[in-house]
């Protein structure tokens, strides 16, 4: 997963580009797919599939439109609800607002897979599909409307040469054990947080580092039967966050900000032990914000990874058919999402993108949604001292929980957070900043 564009960025690919696609499949000449995502990464997935099947029988017409400001989805439910000859034929939705999309306000919208034509049931069992993306892709009546590509399990991915100084060694093995890996609760956690703020390290960078643990933990989402829910797992941050700041055990800065891009470089306000994040974590914000490029240079090759103390995933996107697509687009569509979410074989994006192979030998590897593939590929990481990180990230996603999700979370989450940080900083009493929460909820979006 790549980190939203900062601008509005809204990109039409003509038909003409795509000019290697033959006619076969059609008489009167490729059926156009219109596509519609918010960074250039499907896009991009597309274009591979074009490129080596030049007999495809389909060109593309590609819309981007960053999340930046709340843009994307505002255009994209007009096009939906606009209809015609330029609606979205495949649309693609991130795990923030996926259910608004696959069981939600706009899921009438959606396409079930098995409606392409695609047998669902036996394709997501012989590529071995994570449950939970599966499980946020279903609608209501159990019908997958929407799959991914990735899995975002996650994991605290930390750094070797501060292991190694304050606890003796950076064996990812010995490590999980010192934080309390896999323990289901934060009490070693703690405890090494306490250690390593005795030599003057930071734990984590900020609290946004561990809330995507604390609320993909709860029990239930946000709202139960219509009314806020505050599930007590996801209260439980607002003392972990306090604790943080209490104590000196972050450097108190906000997830995607200078700050905590700072940390990772080690140029922070005090060295920075981890981060909890996916596997898209390392390759799409450590990697490029730790301030080089090989081994030596920055923090380059001095991370590890090991479990988290609890299981959570952070991120994903999903890819969703539009109900109204043209009879004469259905096999191209069905085509396009096949490929990309449940092929198993060498040649399937699901393989490409595990193995960092879609634009040549040598790319990013990433966590993707079939065991299948995840079983014969291979995430060795210069990155992470030669570590392979599918060890750890392959088991991490059957601890995520996909049904706990509302399609209210993006909202939420923010008004939580921003609640959150003012009794962490001492703005305001613990009951003061829950009260407001409750009310911003109900200003926001009328529930209570």
């Amino acid at each position: 997963m790549k980190k939203i564009l900062s601008v509005l960025c809204v990109l039409t690919v003509a038909a003409a580009l795509f000019t290697g696609c033959s006619k076969k499949g059609s008489a009167k000449g490729p059926v156009t797919i219109n596509l519609w995502s918010f960074t250039d990464e499907i896009p991009g997935m597309v274009d591979k599939y074009i490129a080596s099947h030049p007999d495809c029988g389909f060109t593309v017409n590609t819309t981007i439109i960053a999340t930046t400001e709340g843009a994307y989805q505002p255009a994209l439910d007009q096009a939906l609800m606009s209809g015609g000859a330029d609606a979205p034929d495949i649309y693609a939705a991130e795990a923030a607002f996926i259910l608004k999309y696959s069981q939600g306000d706009m899921q009438q919208y959606a396409m079930p897979y098995k409606d392409l034509g695609i047998d669902i049931d036996a394709k997501i069992k012989a590529a071995e599909i994570a449950p939970y993306t599966v499980d946020i892709g279903s609608n209501t009546s159990g019908q997958v409307d929407a799959l991914g590509y990735q899995t975002t399990g996650g994991c605290f991915i930390y750094r070797r040469s501060i292991a190694k100084k304050v606890f003796g060694t950076d064996d990812p093995k010995t490590i999980n054990d010192i934080i309390g890996g896999g323990s289901g609760n934060w009490t070693a956690f703690n405890a090494a947080a306490a250690k390593l703020g005795a030599a003057g390290v930071a734990i984590v960078s900020g609290d946004g580092d561990i809330w995507h643990a604390y609320e993909n933990s709860s029990d239930k989402g946000w709202i139960v039967d219509g009314k806020l829910y505050i599930d007590p797992k996801r209260e439980a941050f607002i003392d972990a966050s306090k604790a943080l700041t209490d104590n000196g055990w972050s450097n108190q800065t906000q997830d995607w900000t200078d700050a905590w891009f700072a940390d990772m470089k080690d140029t922070g306000a005090k060295p920075c032990f981890g981060f909890f994040g996916p596997a898209w974590l390392i390759n799409y914000t450590l990697a490029p914000n730790c301030g080089g490029e090989k081994v030596g240079e920055g923090t380059y090759g001095d991370w590890a990874v090991c479990n988290s103390p609890i299981g959570f995933f952070w991120g994903g996107t999903w890819i969703l058919a539009n109900k109204s697509v043209p009879a004469a687009k259905k096999d191209a569509v069905r085509t396009i999402i096949e490929w990309i979410t449940l092929d198993s074989t060498n040649d399937g994006l699901l393989y490409k993108w595990a193995n960092g192979t879609l634009n040549g030998e040598g790319g990013t590897k990433d966590t993707v949604s079939s065991g299948v593939v995840m079983a014969k590929s291979n995430g060795e990481l210069a990155f992470l001292g030669g570590q392979n990180m599918f060890d750890y990230f392959v088991p991490a996603n059957k601890y995520a929980n996909g049904k706990n999700l509302t399609q209210y979370d993006e909202t939420i989450n923010s008004l939580w957070r921003e609640q959150v940080r003012a009794y962490a900083n001492g703005q305001k009493s613990r009951d003061a900043a829950i009260k407001d929460f409750k009310q911003n909820v109900a200003d926001k979006l009328g529930v209570e």
